[in-house]
């Protein structure tokens, strides 16, 4: 684990943030301890790691060269974006495939200094591809408990539904994460992904249910393509905790009321809205009306190389829109721990280091 010292000290080299100049709020958020609650596991693969795999199976469609993948991550769509998603999910083949991703991921976390993450994770699309699911469970283990002993970043894992691949993929995905042998120990949650139009929420229900009663929270993603009675449907149906992305919820002052009032938090991914074009211009992203509306809003990357982007981008780009200084980008990132599913203790301490870090910042 870094020393309280270290963790105090004003970062000396930081990291970049893509669209502006590297100014003094930039440097404090390349230091600020952080959390990150909606981030994926093969969305987090990095060019380097990308064009290991793809150089590894020369069968696939993927470039194999680092800057050629910028332009391979270039979405027409949300269904473009999905359709490239899972040309890299499919790179990934074997139990060392697995474990490298996850550690690899978890190294690109704590550069940005998150203390905690929360990595949604599709089982599915690896054990249908034929990987064997116990050496799966092993595989990311290993690379958890690896990852927090080298970098002191703590992962934990949320078991995602594929919600194109219909009910199948739900029920396999429930059976891998309520099964004692199969379960892994760093699993919280529950969620669902991909496209949200044609696939109804109501569907999963008897899922989510059956993941709540094992002590799984409820997470799953809802108005991001579509318009607020899909958040509604989570709700309603699935029991949400936590709304992935959320975006149409501005459109219904009834829903900005209800998520405020019960405390729901949004897991707002800003630069991901603009490149699945659910929303058009960052400047038309609703993130200030859910501040206004009191509703708990957490800053999270998504698939941050697909995006071409990072955590540190993000909460860059929320303190643009939500004209935050150091002390309100501080607030942003205790939400994030606030919101998360770690125990009492751990976000207690991370709650101290973040103001330790701000008031050492503001002091110098």
């Amino acid at each position: 684990m870094r020393s309280a010292d270290h963790r105090a000290v004003r970062p000396s080299r930081p990291a970049p943030i893509p669209g502006g100049p590297v100014t003094d709020l930039h440097a404090f958020i390349a230091g600020l301890p952080k959390a990150e609650l909606h981030v994926h596991h093969v969305g987090s693969a990095s060019p380097r790691i990308v064009a290991e795999l793809a150089a590894r199976h020369p069968d696939s469609k993927v470039p194999t060269d680092p800057e050629a993948l910028a332009d391979y991550f270039t979405f027409t769509d949300f269904a473009h974006f999905v359709q490239v998603y899972l040309s890299v999910v499919d790179l990934i083949r074997t139990p060392e495939d697995v474990r490298l991703l996850t550690f690899e991921v978890a190294r690109e976390l704590a550069r940005q200094q998150v203390r905690y993450a929360e990595l949604t994770i599709t089982p599915y699309s690896s054990t249908r591809r034929g990987i064997d699911e116990r050496a799966f469970m092993d595989a990311i283990e290993d690379a958890r408990k690896a990852a927090e002993a080298e970098f002191g970043t703590v992962l934990r894992w949320c078991f995602d539904i594929p919600g194109e691949a219909g009910l199948v993929s739900a029920e396999e995905t429930v059976r891998l994460a309520t099964d004692d042998r199969l379960r892994p120990e760093g699993l919280v949650s529950f969620g669902l992904g991909g496209p949200e139009i044609g696939v109804p929420r109501p569907q999963f229900k008897p899922y989510f249910d059956r993941a709540v009663a094992a002590g799984l929270h409820s997470v799953p993603h809802a108005g991001e393509t579509t318009g607020p009675e899909t958040v509604w449907d989570a709700l309603t149906y699935l029991g949400a905790e936590r709304i992935g992305h959320g975006t149409s919820s501005a459109q219904d002052e009834k829903l900005l009321r209800h998520l405020a009032e019960h405390r729901i938090p949004l897991e707002v991914c800003p630069t991901s809205n603009i490149a699945t074009r659910a929303v058009a211009t960052l400047d038309e992203h609703p993130i200030k009306e859910f501040v206004q509306a009191g509703v708990l809003v957490t800053i999270n990357s998504d698939d941050p190389p697909m995006f071409g982007t990072d955590l540190n981008s993000e909460y860059a780009v929320a303190a643009r829109l939500l004209g935050l200084d150091e002390g309100g980008v501080a607030e942003l990132a205790k939400n994030a721990v606030e919101a998360s599913f770690l125990d009492p203790a751990g976000k207690a301490r991370i709650a101290a280091e973040i103001d330790t870090y701000t008031s050492t910042w503001l002091a110098s």
